[in-house]
């Protein structure tokens, strides 16, 4: 196993090359791909210590690639790379095998940081639950929380959209948001993909969760 290798995947070679430089400074070796066919290939012979892979490929895409390489079983982190806020696009990235999900726009150190947290917790895993499970674990600023606040919480996370949760929880979008606004204070998080990957990191999710994320899924699928 390559343990000093960290393999870079996205289409853009400019950013393959600018990652390479950070990771190299930093003492690590570095394999860019801007193919992700090629990189499946290579990936299924050798293992790196991580894998940071950018979502919106030509080809198979990164959520494609996470399911061709079972992401859940691959012997390495992969690190899902986005310059999008996509909410739901981290909720399929997680519930498909990705160990985290680093936008682009941060700066070259938070991601580093990022990368060497993601290895060092994988070099030592922590126990961590299947995202969608049977119960609902508390997590750090959860007890904070309102009744009202988790309730929207499991939609959030269910990558449902502000005029979605309100219709089923009976409460106007502009109420949503304000919750949403408190919830993401009271967790830490600067912006809603940050706020998936702290639920999704600690695996709370419920049953019930699991079920608006597909309504969710659909209604996105059918255009709404």
């Amino acid at each position: 196993m390559m343990t000093n290798k960290i393999f870079i995947v996205d289409d853009d070679s400019d950013v393959c090359e600018a990652l390479s430089a950070v990771f190299r400074s930093a003492g690590y070796s570095t394999e860019a791909f801007t193919d992700g066919r090629s990189f499946v290939r290579f990936a299924r012979r050798q293992t790196p210590a991580c894998v940071l892979l950018d979502i919106c490929m030509p080809g198979p895409s990164g959520l494609e690639i996470l399911k061709q390489l079972d992401a859940r079983t691959y012997p390495a982190p992969i690190l899902i790379v986005s310059g999008l806020d996509d909410v739901l696009s981290v909720v399929q990235a997680m519930r498909n095998g990705a160990f985290d999900y680093i936008e682009k726009r941060l700066d070259c150190d938070a991601i580093l940081a990022r990368v060497i947290d993601a290895m060092d917790t994988w070099t030592n895993p922590r126990p961590r639950e299947e995202p969608f499970s049977s119960s609902v674990s508390a997590f750090p600023g959860y007890h904070e929380l309102t009744h009202r606040e988790r309730e929207v919480l499991s939609h959030i996370a269910a990558a449902a959209t502000n005029k979605q949760t309100g219709k089923t929880l009976g409460i106007s979008s502009r109420t949503v948001e304000v919750h949403r606004s408190r919830i993401m204070q009271k967790l830490g998080a600067r912006n809603s993909v940050d706020l998936m990957r702290i639920i999704m990191n600690n695996g709370h999710m419920a049953v019930s969760t699991r079920a608006s994320y597909e309504t969710a899924l659909r209604q996105q699928q059918k255009g709404n």
